[in-house]
Order: C-alpha cells, then structure tokens, then sequence
C-alpha cells in the first residue's frame, strides 16, 4: 500500500500513537533529567543519592510494568490511554507539591511507569495490534511523537524554569497532559481493540500459534534475544545521565557535547523511519539479529575519539540503534508470539527494558567509582553487544523457520 495513502486513511490511529508517545516524554529520562540540579539543591541530595532515588523508582515500576501493563489485552485503548496520561498528569501536579525524599521516590516510580512505560506500552502494543502489513511503517510514525518531545521539550521547559521555577514547570506539564486526555479519546471514536478487532486483525505468530506469557517464557528465543534487548536502554539512558562526566573525561565542555545531540536526534529519526520500512519488506527477524552492531561501532568509536568530529560520528551510529528500537522489538513480538496475548508479552518485555534503563546508569557509576571511567567502559559495552548480537541471531535463524507465511492484511479505517 502507498505509504502517503497509508497515513491518510489511518490518521487518527497513527495521530493516536504519535500523541501517546509524545506523552511519555513526560516521565523519561530525558525530561526528568532537565530538573536534577534543582531537586537536589531542594533536598540537598549528592549525586549518588539522586541517583539512587531514580534508579529505586524505575526498578519498582519495572516490576509493576509486568502487571499493569498486561491491561492493553482488556481495555480499550481509547479508555486506557486517557486514563494513563491523567494519572500521570496528576503525577506532575505532585512534583510541583513534593516535600519529603519518600514522596520523591513515590512520584519518580509513577512518572516512570505512566510516562515510560504504560504510555509508550500502550501506543505501540495499539499499533503492532492494529496493524500488520505495515505495522513497521505506523510503528515509526507512532514514534515519531517521542523524537518531537526530544527536540523541543528540553528547550522550552529550560527556559519556561527560568521564568516560573522548577515547581510551576511541572504544573505546565501537568496542564498539557490534561489537555491531551481527551484528544486521544476523540481521535479513537472508530479504535479497533482486542475485543472488536477482525478475525484477521488477530494475526498467529511462530507455529501458527498465539501464544500466551507463560509460554514466551519458556522459549528458548526469548532468552537468547533479551541481551539484545536489555543493551540499548541499559547503556544508552546511561550515556545521557552520565553526559558531564563524559565531557569531562574527553576535556570537553559540556556545551559542546550537548551540541552533538541534534546529530543523534537526527539519525535516530532516519533509522526509525528506515526500518519501519524494512520490517514491512522483510519481516523482523533479519533486523533483529544486528540492530544493535551500530551500537556497538557508535560506542568503541566514541570511546577512542579525542576530537568532537569523532565524537560526533560515534554518537551517529549510536543512533542508528536508537531509532530501531522505537520500531523493532513491538513488531518483533507481534510477528513471532502473535496478537492475542500481545499487551502481556510486551508488558514484560517493555519491563526487562526499564529495568535495563535503571541498572545500567547504576552499574556505570558503580565502575566509575572504581576508577574505570565510562569512555573506557564503552569498549566492553561494545564487546557486549557483539556478543548478545551473535546469540540472537542463532536464536533468530531457528525461528524464522517456524514463522506462518500467510498473506498479510494493512488496516483501513472504516
């Protein structure tokens, strides 16, 4: 189908996903990052301990995402989304009342699970459900939304801080969710969900099966791709949260690190559209298995760069991975464990990666306390990865036999 034609006929899904993974932006790393000067200084807190707060809130909502995110198998998404962005807008209404360390760690746990992980769970569970033929392609659009939160948010809330203070700032975040809720409910008045989807919008995965959790458990390819999968946000979220000590390291300013990232931002975004594309063309197994080698060149380029040309052509490959990622791991679940039990599966998945987000920066920092900087670290990073790369792909190479290779159907709006 025509790409052009794709998105008109299914824009108010794709606007859907798109609007919900700008939301989540809300509750990532990124974004909760703009206010740690000012939350330490509140609650005279040192790095470590900050940290370590962040770092206990994203562990528990990782293992609450095991659960909670299992509701887009039973609710509509035009209830459930709306429902997510609330909760997490009163989340920001507590940042901007947050008085106590205790009450910190309570609202870090929920702006992670809302905005991190049940918001992006739920956009891209939708469109890997919703659509099959070109589920790549409403993938990378539905992502899209998140690379316009990167490039813009940072910039206006920095400087909307500087106006009103860090606490009305969340109040201004928490006003835009407010205002979102009920664009997602109006955009969704002819949503296809997991109780009024087609027959062949239940699409059966490896062994013309569905299968269940439980069962995706106990598959051997489950385990041998969760390297793959726990790499990109474990040593990518630590990248950013450890960005000083790296300009540090390398005898940058941080100013001149910083502008670096729109190369990041910009790569990210071709490699999210390209390989939306490609898992329309070729399926999700052959990408699967060396998504993350860019990665693994981005980070042992940058480790030995002295120069920001260098550092800029590591960051670039580091990217290519990055905007992957957005696509890849949803339709690859979709494609080899089926639709029916799709929120559950991915509810797990989606947790294995929060837990990653969460260990690596504490991990990193724990080695860099022993006097092996992160720019050193990178070079094992990048022998991590090729390493999780080769299990997956003997994993992948055996699954792909099993694969039903039935015609496949794009959704149309009604």
């Amino acid at each position: 189908m025509n790409t052009l034609r794709f998105i008109r006929e299914n824009l108010s899904w794709l606007s859907a996903g798109l609007v919900l993974t700008f939301s989540s932006s809300f509750g990532q790393t990124f974004f909760l990052s703009i206010f740690a000067g000012e939350i330490r200084a509140e609650f005279s807190l040192t790095h470590a301990q900050w940290g370590g707060i962040y770092m206990l809130g994203t562990l528990c909502s990782a293992v609450a995402m095991v659960w909670v995110g299992g509701l887009t198998d039973h609710f509509r998404v035009r209830v459930l989304g709306p429902s997510v962005l609330l909760v997490l807008s009163l989340a920001c209404i507590s940042m901007a009342l947050v008085s106590s360390v205790p009450m910190l760690i309570a609202l870090i746990f929920v702006l992670r699970l809302m905005g991190q992980g049940m918001s992006s769970h739920v956009a891209s569970t939708a469109m890997a459900r919703w659509f099959v033929a070109a589920r790549g392609r409403a993938l990378a659009v539905a992502s899209f939304g998140f690379s316009i939160a990167e490039a813009t948010l940072p910039i206006l809330f920095v400087g909307l801080m500087a106006f009103v203070g860090w606490r009305s700032t969340w109040l201004v975040a928490a006003g835009a969710l407010v205002v979102i809720a009920p664009v997602i409910f109006l955009l969704l008045k002819q949503e296809r969900t997991p109780q009024s989807s087609a027959t062949d919008n239940q699409i059966a995965g490896m062994n013309d099966r569905h299968w269940t959790r439980w069962e995706v458990l106990k598959s051997p390819l489950f385990w041998m791709v969760a390297p793959v999968l726990i790499g990109p946000p474990a040593f990518g979220t630590a990248f950013f949260f450890l960005q000083v000590h790296l300009a540090e390291v390398k005898g940058w300013s941080h100013f001149d690190l910083v502008r670096l990232f729109p190369v990041y931002t910009g790569m990210s975004i071709c490699a999210m559209l390209a390989s939306g594309f490609a898992i329309d063309r070729f399926g999700t197994g052959r990408i699967m298995a060396v998504y993350t080698l860019p990665l693994a060149i981005g980070f042992l380029i940058f480790s030995q760069s002295t120069t920001l040309l260098g550092g800029a052509i590591g960051i670039a490959f580091f990217a290519m991975t990055s905007g992957m990622q957005a696509t890849l791991p949803s339709a690859f679940w979709a494609e080899f464990f089926g639709t029916r039990h799709l929120g559950s599966i991915k509810a797990m998945a989606t947790s294995i990666m929060v837990f990653g987000s969460a260990v690596g920066p504490g991990l990193t920092g724990l080695v860099i306390d022993l006097g092996v900087d992160y720019s050193r670290q990178m070079v094992w990073v990048s022998a991590y990865m090729v390493a999780a790369t080769l299990i997956a792909y003997v994993g992948l190479r055996t699954a792909r036999a099993a694969l039903s290779r039935a015609p496949q159907v794009d959704v149309v709006s009604a």
